[in-house]
């Protein structure tokens, strides 16, 4: 392969995160590739393993090879020591070109004492430079990310195997979109799904739907589960009383990996009164919480995504249904980017 990793990829727009041991150790790898979500990168592919010494040998290529520095002999067994058998947890993160510069100035300083507060380092980190140099040890700081394309495809190779190749998964580019009873009513779908179309997405497989109990209770199970944020209202009734034998138009959005979160900043705040002019809700909405509070009842909102590729998954078998997942296939021009790994 000439020395390449993995062929066809376009690495400006990847990065590889590894959670260090440390960070697997006190439990901090979910808060940690949240905070990388919600700075408006994609994370997938997270799988967990057990460093082989060469992992960790190659991803320290660059220190174990500068010949300028002066601990040069204990370095491999401090890299030994933090790595070999330990388990770590690697992701896929996905962005705009610049990706790899964001999530370095995310993650913060090396020495997590020096790491500004808003960084991970900065919030989570509990070492130091200082206290590792005297433990003769690396210094425990959660994280690493790649500096810049070429690292992402080396990363990529020691972390997820040589010989892998990244492949489209379903639902990282393809959103449920869920017009709602209100909008159906009002006769807002077109308008609805044409703005959703205009923002650069796909709009596909447009189909309409009579809404049954069980679809409500799946799509709103987390607000049944909940319900005793809610002890003066029947939210099963509430649902069957918005939802139940009503129409719906349910289609599919289909986009580059990070759609989820575009659609949701385009709807704009579940509360039609507090979204902002120019999205879906805070230029269409004619409800609110605060009268939907009054009344007992669910807020008319218009349309629903879903929050993430896991919801989209959810969402597509709940108003599709899983025998038709031939329709996940996209539409003809949109364009196909890598999120999962195969072998």
């Amino acid at each position: 392969m000439s020395g390449a990793v993995v062929e066809g990829v376009d690495f400006d727009r990847w990065a590889v995160i590894l959670c260090k041991p440390d960070a697997v150790v006190r439990g901090l790898v979910p808060r940690i590739l949240e905070k990388i979500s919600s700075a408006g990168i994609t994370v997938s592919n997270r799988i967990d393993l057990v460093t082989e010494p060469w992992q960790a040998h190659v991803a320290y290529r660059e220190m174990l090879a500068d010949t300028g520095r002066h601990d040069m002999r204990d370095l491999p067994a401090y890299i030994d020591a933090a790595y070999a058998g330990q388990t770590v947890t690697v992701a896929l993160a996905h962005g705009q070109p610049g990706v790899h510069a964001k999530l370095r100035q995310l993650i913060g300083h090396t020495d997590p004492t020096r790491a500004v507060a808003g960084t991970i380092r900065g919030d989570l980190g509990e070492d130091s430079l200082a206290v590792a140099r005297s433990e003769k040890r690396l210094v425990r700081n959660l994280i690493h990310t790649s500096d810049d394309p070429d690292s992402a495809r080396r990363d990529y190779g020691t972390w997820y195997g040589p010989g892998r190749r990244l492949q489209v998964s379903d639902f990282d580019q393809c959103s449920v979109i869920l017009c709602k009873p209100d909008a159906v009513t009002r006769g807002l779908v077109d308008n609805v799904l044409e703005r959703i179309a205009a923002a650069g997405v796909t709009v596909a497989n447009r189909r309409d739907v009579t809404v049954q109990p069980w679809q409500a209770h799946i799509h709103y199970w987390d607000l049944l589960v909940d319900a005793d944020w809610f002890p003066d209202r029947d939210i099963p009734a509430c649902l069957d009383d918005a939802f139940a034998g009503k129409r719906v138009t349910v289609a599919l959005a289909h986009g580059e990996p990070g759609i989820h979160a575009r659609l949701r900043h385009l709807l704009g705040h579940f509360d039609p009164t507090k979204a902002a002019a120019g999205t879906i809700r805070g230029d269409l909405g004619n409800d609110s919480l605060e009268r939907a509070l009054a009344e007992k009842r669910l807020v008319h909102n218009l349309v629903h995504t879903s929050d993430d590729s896991d919801a989209a998954r959810r969402d597509f078998g709940t108003w599709f249904g899983a025998a038709r997942r031939v329709l996940l296939t996209a539409p003809p021009g949109v364009p196909l980017q890598p999120a999962h790994v195969d072998r």
